[in-house]
């Protein structure tokens, strides 16, 4: 029963630092989004950063990707950029690929 109990912890454990881990990543890469989506409308550094926090609440608001592409797809159409849903979607991978890279490097 020990061996059992052992390999449910084990396990329990692992599932807890795995979301850990996807919620940091999807918090980085919000932050990124964010700052991509701050220089294609010529933010301030000032208002890049508040873009970004911005960007990072949004993604609260429903589960999946789906809040945060209808912010930055609505944010950049109202600042005048040129830009579709698919680009949008790109630029989530990037990211994700992007920030997945900054936290393995800061371990």
């Amino acid at each position: 029963m020990t061996t059992f109990d052992d390999r449910e912890r084990a396990f329990e454990a692992k599932f807890a630092r795995d979301e850990d881990i996807a919620f940091r990543v999807s918090a980085r890469r919000n932050r990124l989004l964010g700052h991509w989506a701050a220089a294609k409308m010529k933010l301030t550094p000032e208002e890049t950063d508040a873009y970004a926090k911005a960007v990072v609440q949004a993604d609260f608001e429903e589960a999946g990707d789906e809040d945060v592409i209808r912010k930055l797809l609505g944010d950049l159409i109202a600042a005048g950029v040129e830009v579709d849903d698919a680009t949008i979607r790109q630029a989530i991978a990037e990211q994700t690929v992007e920030a997945r890279r900054q936290l393995m490097e800061s371990k």
